[in-house]
């Protein structure tokens, strides 16, 4: 998630809470997972202060998370969905189930009701076919399109300004299969650079963050700079008009002001899709060049 201030911060974290806060175990949840850090650290070895480190990260991201989400939860309470799947420690079986258990791993921490607005599967299949390349998810979040990605493409890049969000990925990295965990990376930046190495990602996806970027040609710049010749980019966000699923129309930009921001630094328009989605559009893009993967 990008911002152009510390108080953009707070809103983009407080859009993101209630998915959060939602789910079916919520701060248990995260209490669990850093009791599997925990019980890792025994099975192998590790740098005393590096695990230090991320327990205090998660700590952190329990104290931060506990006010919000008791509060959310108060508020909430007839609003609580059914509880969903956990993935369990024991590594599926085949690749159908391993997809499945991803995708429950993302499912498990946001609202059930956003698979049906957002149509995550269909979206990403708009990516055609990821073997063999990087995707950049930009303003991951809790990793709920990271997750999803991760057994399409060879390496996913789950990119967020929120050390919150960050460890509380770093600790759903420990339950994954173990042929995947190499291949997701989260990574904290600051919010005006993704940091990703020149040609590095094959496709960038950008969801629900477009409207808290500031200087956002800056940082278009930046982005095209990091993906492959002929790479692509995906922006998902809210349209500009009231309705009941979203941020503030202040967080909100038109889908005709993105084209024209993502044509003046280099990209190529292949698609705007306004009717799919009920509450979004959607926006493919591509960095000219010839891709060999």
């Amino acid at each position: 998630m990008l911002f152009q201030s510390f108080s953009f911060m707070q809103q983009r974290a407080s859009d993101e809470l209630p998915y959060f806060c939602r789910a079916n175990h919520s701060l248990n949840s995260l209490i669990k997972r850093t009791n599997i850090l925990v019980e890792t650290a025994v099975i192998v070895t590790v740098d005393r202060r590096t695990l230090m480190n991320k327990m205090l990260s998660l700590l952190f991201a329990v104290a931060l998370l506990a006010g919000a989400c008791g509060k959310e939860q108060k508020n909430s309470a007839a609003e609580t969905p059914t509880p969903g799947r956990v993935v369990s420690g024991v590594k599926p079986a085949g690749p159908k189930n391993v997809e499945a258990a991803l995708e429950a791993l993302a499912d498990d921490k946001e609202s059930k009701d956003r698979a049906i607005w957002q149509k995550p599967n269909m979206v990403i299949s708009m990516l055609g076919d990821l073997q063999g390349k990087t995707v950049a998810d930009i303003g991951a979040g809790t990793g709920y399109f990271a997750f999803r990605l991760l057994p399409k493409a060879e390496k996913v890049v789950a990119i967020d300004i929120d050390e919150r969000f960050v460890a509380f990925m770093d600790s759903m990295k420990l339950r994954l299969p173990e042929q995947y965990r190499d291949r997701f990376e989260p990574r904290l930046t600051p919010p005006d650079n993704p940091l990703l190495q020149p040609g590095e990602a094959d496709a960038v996806i950008i969801v629900n963050t477009y409207g808290y970027i500031g200087n956002r040609t800056a940082y278009l710049r930046q982005v095209l700079r990091g993906m492959s010749a002929g790479g692509q980019l995906l922006i998902i966000d809210f349209k500009k008009n009231k309705q009941s699923v979203g941020p503030p129309d202040q967080f909100k930009v038109a889908s005709s002001q993105v084209e024209r921001e993502l044509i003046s630094v280099g990209f190529t328009i292949e698609k705007t899709d306004r009717e799919t989605l009920d509450y979004q559009y959607i926006i493919l893009a591509t960095k000219p060049g010839v891709t060999d993967k």
